[in-house]
């Protein structure tokens, strides 16, 4: 495991810690998708297919609500 495996896992947990104190909700899906997307890079390190499916679908769920015309 790389030296950086770890700090990629926090830098995801604080964005989607982050996410959950935005206001508007476009905001938190956003900053929430980023988390998630750091999360798919820190599962993939870490070989962990869990983590990695989770985060795609939390991600897609996000893209989901974003893309609506109406909310």
């Amino acid at each position: 495991m790389q030296e950086y495996t770890p700090y990629i896992g926090y830098l995801a947990s604080a964005l989607v810690l982050i996410s959950f104190l935005m206001k508007k909700i476009t905001y938190l899906r956003v900053i929430n998708s980023f988390g998630c997307a750091f999360f798919i890079i820190y599962g993939t390190l870490i070989s962990s297919v869990p983590v990695i499916i989770t985060n795609v679908a939390i991600v897609l769920v996000n893209i989901y609500y974003l893309t609506r015309k109406t909310e």
